[in-house]
C-alpha cells in the first residue's frame, strides 16, 4: 500500500511523537509498505511561537498539493494539526479524499499553561479538524473517553510499543550518585509539570534528562537537582537503567511513552493518576499513582524490577503499527 503521512513534528526534534511516527514507518516499511513523509524539512519554515524546536512550514498547501498528487496515495495519515497538518487536510477535502489523524498531544492544555486560551475555543477548533477524517486515533482508552466527552467522533485505538533491546535492565554504578536516585526524562517545559518532582520530598539525588525553554530557570531554581541535557541511544538507556525511580510528573500527556521505557529497564514508575499514567502504570506492580507523588515515588521504589520488565515486553512496536495500518481508510 502507498501511504502518505503528513506530520508537523519530525526530526531533530526528540519526542514521543517523533519517535512513535519515526518507528510506525520502519516497521510499514518492513511490511512491504510504501511511505511518503510529509514533513517540515522539506518546506521553507519559521519556529513556532513559544516552542522554537518546532518548525512550521510556511504557506505549505501548493508544494503538499503536488507531493500528494504525484505519489497517488492508497491511503493517507495526518499525524498533527499544524501548517502541513491542516494543508493536507484542506487538499483531502477538496478532492474527496478520505484520509485519517492521530490525536497525540493534548494542546488545548499545553496552551492554556502558556496563556489564559479558554479550553472550550482549543478543543472547538480540534474537534472540527478532527471530525472531518474518517478515524482519529487515540493512544489509550481514558484519552479515548475524554475525547468523546469534548464530542470527538470516529476515535480508534492504536498503542505503543518499546524497543526492549535498547531499553532494557543495565549495571547501576552508570551514575555515581547518591542513592537512590529518582529520574525525569523528557521535555523541559512548564507543560510537563517537572516542579512537581524537584519540589517533592526525596532522600536521594533528582536526575533530569532532557533540554527545554524551562531548563535554566529550573537548573537555577533548584541547584540540587542533576540536569544532564538529551541523551539518546545508549546513553539515554543507560541513563535510564541507572535509576530506582522513574517519576513522570505530567498532567497533561496522552500516553508518556518515556514510562514504557523505564519499564523495560526494569525501573518502577510514580506518576499521577490521570490520563496516560493510569493506561501504562500497573499499580503495585509496574510503580504507583498517587496525588501526592513523593507518596508514589516511595511506593514505587520497592517494586520488583522483573516484573517491570515482563509488563514492557508485551508492548511491541509491531504490534502497534499492525494496528495502525487496520486503522487506515484505504482512497
Amino acid at each position: 500500500m502507498k501511504i502518505a503521512i503528513v506530520t508537523d513534528a519530525w526530526h531533530p526534534q526528540t519526542n514521543g511523537v517523533v519517535q512513535t511516527l519515526s518507528t510506525t514507518i520502519q516497521h510499514l516499511n518492513r511490511f512491504g509498505h510504501r511511505v511518503l513523509v510529509i514533513e517540515p524539512s522539506r518546506f521553507r519554515t519559521i519556529a513556532c511561537p513559544t516552542y522554537p524546536e518546532i518548525r512550521l512550514a510556511c504557506l505549505p498547501y501548493r508544494q503538499v498539493h503536488r507531493m500528494l498528487r504525484e505519489f497517488d496515495p492508497q491511503a493517507v495519515h495526518i499525524a498533527t494539526e499544524g501548517t502541513l497538518g491542516s494543508a493536507a487536510r484542506r487538499w483531502c477535502r477538496h478532492q474527496d479524499v478520505p484520509f485519517t489523524t492521530s490525536y497525540h498531544t493534548q494542546f488545548p492544555e499545553y496552551l492554556r499553561a502558556r496563556a489564559p486560551i479558554p479550553l472550550a475555543f482549543s478543543y472547538a477548533h480540534l474537534r472540527r479538524f478532527h471530525g472531518a477524517a474518517q478515524r482519529t486515533m487515540v493512544a489509550t482508552p481514558s484519552m479515548q473517553r475524554q475525547l468523546e466527552a469534548r464530542g470527538f467522533v470516529n476515535l480508534a485505538r492504536w498503542t505503543r510499543g518499546v524497543d526492549t533491546e535498547l531499553f532494557r535492565p543495565r549495571e547501576k554504578d552508570f551514575l555515581s550518585l547518591p542513592r537512590p536516585i529518582a529520574m525525569y526524562v523528557g521535555r523541559v517545559a512548564v507543560e510537563k509539570n517537572i516542579e512537581a518532582f524537584l519540589r517533592m520530598p526525596f532522600s536521594g539525588s533528582k536526575v533530569v534528562v532532557g533540554d527545554g525553554p524551562a531548563r535554566a530557570a529550573l537548573s537555577a531554581k533548584y541547584p540540587s537537582a542533576s540536569f544532564v541535557g538529551y541523551q539518546r541511544g545508549e546513553a539515554l538507556a543507560s541513563h535510564m537503567a541507572a535509576a530506582d525511580v522513574f517519576v513522570f510528573p505530567s498532567l497533561t500527556d496522552t500516553f508518556g511513552l518515556v514510562m514504557l521505557e523505564a519499564m523495560a529497564c526494569g525501573v518502577p514508575v510514580a506518576a499521577f493518576p490521570v490520563t496516560g499514567p493510569v493506561d501504562v502504570v500497573r499499580p503495585g506492580v509496574t510503580g504507583s499513582l498517587h496525588l501526592d507523588l513523593a507518596q508514589a515515588a516511595r511506593e514505587a521504589i520497592e517494586l520488583e524490577a522483573e516484573a517491570c520488565r515482563e509488563y514492557a515486553l508485551q508492548h511491541t512496536w509491531e504490534k502497534a503499527a499492525r494496528q495502525f495500518v487496520g486503522n487506515l481508510v484505504e482512497v
